[in-house]
């Protein structure tokens, strides 16, 4: 099996950034406020950096159809965009987290940050689940654009 390097190295960032938000999210219960500030930016930065390759991948070479079982495509599309949705709502709430944190409006970062970090940590378990539907469970289909790579046509 030949896994791609750099599907590999985004869902990493991914998963990276979410294991960041779990330890800021324990910083700050434990009130080491500046540590938390620190780990939370550097989550950003390991997301930041995931969509920088996804979107070079994307733009440059394409998106990987699913190549599995023509019987699974439609889960696995609903599934694909449930985790888009998600991410796209994600990456709002987490620009908004991150800009009222560091611009100290901690009234709406206290309300909106739990939120976002639960957001966060289901959109890093769908985007692994994607990458593992894609790459590892099943041979990825054609690279192509993203609307043929997602709808199929």
């Amino acid at each position: 099996m030949s896994i791609p390097i750099l599907p590999t190295l985004s869902t990493s960032f991914i998963v990276i950034s979410a294991i960041l938000v779990a330890i800021g999210w324990g910083l700050i219960a434990k009130r080491k406020i500046e540590a938390h500030r620190k780990v939370m930016f550097a989550a950003g930065v390991a997301a930041l950096i995931f969509f920088i390759i996804y979107a070079s991948r994307t733009i440059f070479i394409g998106n990987t159809a699913f190549g599995g079982p023509d019987e699974l495509k439609g889960y696995y599309t609903f599934f694909l965009v449930f985790h888009i949705i998600l991410a796209t709502v994600g990456a709002v709430f987490g620009l908004t987290s991150i800009i009222s944190g560091t611009k100290n409006k901690l009234k709406l970062h206290r309300r909106i940050g739990p939120i976002t970090s639960i957001i966060w940590f289901f959109v890093a378990i769908t985007g692994v689940m994607v990458y593992f539907l894609l790459y590892v469970f099943y041979k990825g289909g054609e690279t192509t654009s993203v609307i043929k790579a997602i709808l199929g046509f």
